[in-house]
């Protein structure tokens, strides 16, 4: 009988050929090519519908203004301020307050107690309140709560503050050289009728004599034409947030902002806008524009139909955008 050598398994398979180093690094290196080529398109794509929520957003917001508009036979105040305004002088309510029925937001809207002002206790939980639609998902630390700079319930001169949740678009007011504001009252003067805009403020026990049958604007005001107007956009600032938009605050330029000529006010800084000179010293800056999408700024027109506003638009352009009865012939650019 003839026995057969003893084979050893192990060497009777094929030997496997292990990576080396150098095939480990170059695949790692292909794999780290891909992501950087890849995070772009993925990241451009997340901002796109960052973007289409902020677009939507304001769609739905220029939607429950034009059915404000249908019942009441008026837009909104931009804001109500009784007499001249001051750093303590409280208000009233506001556009976005008055809107919340007419953007699916009834239950909130009837906790508002219009009887007190809104820094007042009973109004807590709606100037607190946390509203989706005006907050850009683009805008980082949207929906917030924080404390103005200024105002009843601003931080300024050592008081505590009085928390606001944050939001990010503001009304348009009309425009300004860079003194005298249509957001409220004050020593600097108001600047002229024509100039105004459709949201502009609204004295509570009445306005200035040379102003006295001036409240809230209706359609036929906006002789400007309704496609040519703008109505509320973004606001929004990478520094000092005590200088955010804050949805509920009815004091002077915190949900509501100005037109002015000066191209530093649609910075998305507050730091560096004030750094560049310019009329008005921070005013402008105060009353700003400003988002963070790479494109522009969006913005609601009179008509409802949304705009993408470039961020190097010719200024001029942009003032006669914001007002409603200045007899120009400005449309948005294409």
């Amino acid at each position: 009988m003839r026995f057969l050598p003893a084979v050893d398994s192990a060497s009777a398979l094929p030997r496997r050929r292990a990576f080396t180093l150098v095939e480990l690094l170059v695949v790692i290196a292909i794999i780290g090519i891909l992501i950087a080529l890849l995070l772009p398109a993925v990241q451009a794509a997340r901002e796109a519908a960052r973007r289409m929520t902020c677009s939507n957003n304001l769609k739905q917001i220029g939607m429950g203004l034009l059915n404000y508009n249908a019942a009441m036979k008026q837009f909104p105040p931009g804001k109500i301020t009784p007499g001249t305004w001051s750093n303590t002088q409280k208000s009233y309510t506001c556009w976005a307050i008055e809107i919340l029925p007419y953007i699916e937001q009834t239950a909130l809207y009837r906790q508002y107690h219009h009887e007190v002002y809104n820094e007042d206790p009973p109004n807590q939980e709606v100037r607190e309140a946390l509203v989706s639609v005006y907050c850009c998902p683009s805008e980082p630390g949207t929906g917030d709560l924080g404390k103005p700079e200024s105002g009843p319930a601003g931080t300024s001169g050592g008081r505590s503050g009085i928390p606001y949740r944050r939001g990010s678009y503001r009304c348009v007011t009309g425009r300004s050289t860079g003194i005298g504001w249509w957001d409220c009252y004050d020593s600097t003067g108001n600047p002229p009728l024509k100039w105004r805009g459709v949201l502009h403020v609204t004295g509570y026990y009445g306005h200035e004599p040379k102003y006295h049958d001036l409240y809230q604007e209706k359609v036929k005001n906006i002789t400007d034409g309704l496609s040519h107007t703008l109505m509320v956009g973004e606001t929004a600032t990478k520094s000092h947030q005590g200088r955010s938009t804050f949805w509920a605050y009815s004091c002077a330029n915190f949900n509501a902002s100005c037109a002015t000529p000066q191209s530093r006010a649609l910075l998305v800084d507050f730091d560096r806008c004030c750094s560049i000179p310019g009329e008005g010293s921070n005013n402008p800056c105060k009353r700003g524009w400003g988002g963070f999408h790479p494109q522009g700024l969006n913005f609601v027109l009179c008509d409802g139909s949304v705009n993408t506003i470039s961020n190097d638009v010719e200024m001029e352009l942009f003032c006669r955008l914001c007002t409603i009865a200045e007899k120009e012939s400005a449309s948005l650019p294409p």
